[in-house]
């Protein structure tokens, strides 16, 4: 799944970019509170076949996860078949599909309601997180191969699109160096849910899934130009602020008689 990857516009160009940590205000950060099962009835008869139609990577991705779905998973007993199918999709397809799913999670919240080609992916997989995000916050630990802004902490930030994260530590001989060396995260999530039973690593690969709208403070950030032993050229401790932020929640469903007005 997509560990190393980051999308967000790069503060500067060349090869060292560094990306921004901060409140992500271009995510699409939709929770679905209070339109769940308006939504649920949209995806199926709506968004599902017109995003196979239209995003050739997508339809890859969600054929493969339903021939992989036929064989192993047919008897789940919390998720449905739409969701099982689309954890499927985020862990296992190929072509890997986390990557661009979430450089647009992350960045078109302003294009949401027009091109966005995800809102099947992203209404499922927000359904697998909160169906199976248990009532308590793991310590979970992320790699990354990117650097970001330093003069953070004690501000607030989101990842702003699906962060995969793993219970196993930075320094323990189950954490995949080949995610990255260059940023890491110690995380407190109370959002995100265990995803392991349905990841293609399963529990070798503890992987918690933290949601777009989750919102934590920068409480720490260490260098391994300080501290030699460190995992990472930077690790940064975020908290979980036990709060969440959806710019978007339910905008599918939002009547904006001006927005009808501009494009009338």
């Amino acid at each position: 799944s997509s560990w190393s990857w980051l999308a967000a516009s790069p503060s500067h160009g060349g090869s060292l970019s560094v990306y921004p940590l901060d409140l992500a205000n271009n995510s699409v950060d939709d929770m679905y509170e209070g339109c769940e099962e308006k939504m649920y009835q949209k995806v199926e008869k709506e968004f599902l076949e017109n995003e196979k139609n239209k995003n050739e990577i997508f339809r890859a991705a969600w054929n493969e996860a339903e021939n992989y779905f036929n064989y192993k998973w047919k008897n789940s007993n919390n998720l449905n078949k739409l969701e099982l199918v689309a954890i499927a999709a985020y862990t296992h397809a190929k072509p890997a599909i986390p990557p661009v799913l979430n450089k647009a999670v992350r960045e078109q919240g302003p294009e949401y309601k027009t091109t966005f080609n995800y809102h099947s992916l992203h209404f499922f997989l927000t359904s697998v997180i909160r169906k199976l995000h248990p009532e308590k916050c793991y310590t979970a630990y992320r790699r990354t191969n990117v650097y970001f802004t330093e003069d953070v902490s004690n501000k607030e930030m989101r990842f702003g699109h699906f962060a995969s994260s793993s219970l196993h530590p930075l320094q323990s001989q189950f954490s995949k160096k080949g995610f990255g060396e260059k940023s890491c995260f110690v995380i407190e999530t109370c959002f995100g849910a265990d995803i392991s039973m349905y990841s293609k690593f399963g529990e070798a690969e503890a992987e918690i899934l933290i949601p777009p709208y989750e919102v934590f403070k920068i409480t720490n950030i260490e260098t391994r130009e300080k501290k030699k032993e460190l995992p990472c050229k930077f690790v940064y401790t975020v908290k979980s602020t036990k709060k969440t932020l959806s710019n978007y929640n339910c905008i599918t469903f939002l009547i904006n008689p001006l927005l009808q007005r501009l494009t009338a």
